[in-house]
């Protein structure tokens, strides 16, 4: 009987013990589960504790619920600001091309000029459709109603010069005027995506020749090698370090806004020589580089306009397609592979899309055979006068890896300007 009673006792002891081991484990379960359902809470609905959950956290638990970043066209609109203008146009069109409803900002809906191209739009055979909001750069507020139950924005507005502004007009329309564009997309408290029409302004910076810059280049990473330019006492005086200034300081300001808001993300796209095919006159903005397209096309060695001299006829061109341009905003919005803080150069597709100026203008004597006279550079004995400096070099790569980019051959892009001045009656 003693042996029955002891038995039991260490049983039942073998019992208390595996029940407490069970208990044990469930707690420290219950404890993994609490500390996952408070970051992710922290995620959706912004952090409960009051302690930020870190970026490199957030993906990882986003990874494991499931949660996959960037918007398709079921989540809401996509509003557009600058959608007059030459990128803004082709964004405007791509997504409407993808069915989404868009939201053009705007700064007069009653300009014909500059409007009737995007009213257009909602007579071709797209998917989607455009409603006109008016919005201002440079008035607070004058983007919240457009950015109301928006999925995304693109932001593609901003002041570049090209409308005489001063040095410092650029700064602010590129940059200090931003804050505000981000104060409406924290109010709308729908936008999942911000992307940015940065500059390769704010990636290329002084290095020797034939040096290919990529997305971890900043302007002002060397600065040596501006020689006292870079200053922020220049921002004033000199348009090309304002703006170059601006759009990375602009950068560099989104992605700290959307970390700690934790409710959206913020993409850059930075195109470099920008060409393609014009949707309106309003396009041929003054010392654009489609405009200099237009200048060669008209017989007018680069740089020229008006038997004036605004510019030295040798460059290095690195062109990309306006339409490829629009496709990266939009495919920004949309990729999950794009996360806060992520950057896409839009520049050649390869060395085809680079040429020095002599090179341009034979391509352009074989894309239009019609054209008599075609100009370029000042040659000598069928070569280049002047030697060009080799740069920038630089090409599309991460944004066709990584967001999947297709992209037009440089003559379909060539051809697709020059027939686009001609459809306008410009050529």
């Amino acid at each position: 009987m003693f042996e029955n009673g002891l038995i039991a006792i260490i049983m039942a002891s073998i019992g208390i013990l595996f029940l407490v081991r069970i208990l044990v484990y469930i707690c420290q379960f219950l404890l993994i589960v609490l500390k996952d359902v408070k970051e992710m809470a922290s995620i959706v609905w912004g952090d409960i504790t009051g302690t930020e959950v870190k970026r490199e956290n957030r993906q990882k638990i986003q990874e494991r619920i499931g949660i996959v970043s960037g918007i398709t066209k079921t989540d809401g609109p996509v509003a557009v600001t600058g959608s007059s203008g030459y990128i803004g146009s082709r964004v405007v069109e791509d997504l409407m091309g993808q069915g989404y409803q868009v939201h053009a900002c705007v700064r007069d809906s009653s300009n014909e000029k500059k409007v009737d191209h995007l009213l257009n739009l909602n007579e071709q055979d797209l998917e989607g459709s455009v409603e006109l909001f008016e919005g201002d750069l440079f008035k607070r507020g004058s983007y919240d109603e457009a950015f109301a139950g928006c999925a995304a924005v693109i932001h593609a507005g901003a002041t570049v010069g090209f409308n005489r502004e001063t040095p410092q007009e650029v700064y602010d329309g590129c940059f200090t005027e931003n804050e505000h564009v981000i104060e409406s997309v924290r109010k709308s408290g729908s936008v999942k995506r911000f992307v940015f029409t940065s500059s390769f302004a704010a990636v290329g910076h002084p290095r020797p020749e034939g040096y290919v810059f990529t997305e971890k280049d900043w302007c002002g990473d060397n600065v040596e090698g501006y020689k006292g330019a870079w200053t922020e006492e220049n921002i004033s005086k000199n348009r090309d370090i304002a703006y170059a200034m601006a759009k990375a300081n602009t950068e560099k300001m989104i992605y700290k806004a959307a970390e700690e808001d934790g409710s959206f993300e913020a993409v850059s796209i930075n195109p470099l020589h920008v060409i393609g095919p014009l949707m309106s006159e309003n396009h041929n903005q003054f010392f654009s580089w489609q405009f200099w397209i237009l200048q060669l096309l008209k017989g007018e060695d680069f740089g020229n306009w008006n038997e004036r001299k605004l510019r030295g006829s040798t460059m290095l061109w690195n062109m990309v397609d306006v339409r490829d341009v629009a496709r990266a905003h939009r495919l920004g919005t949309e990729s999950p592979n794009a996360k806060n803080g992520s950057r896409y150069i839009l520049s050649a597709t390869d060395p085809s899309g680079e040429m020095f100026t002599w090179e341009l203008q034979a391509k352009l004597k074989e894309l239009f055979p019609e054209i008599e006279s075609i100009g370029g550079e000042e040659m000598e004995d069928g070569r280049p006068k002047e030697k060009t400096y080799d740069s920038p070099r630089s090409y599309c790569s991460l944004a066709r890896e990584e967001l999947g980019l297709s992209t037009y051959s440089i003559e379909e892009t060539l051809k697709g300007t020059g027939d686009s001045y001609k459809a306008i009656n410009l050529l």
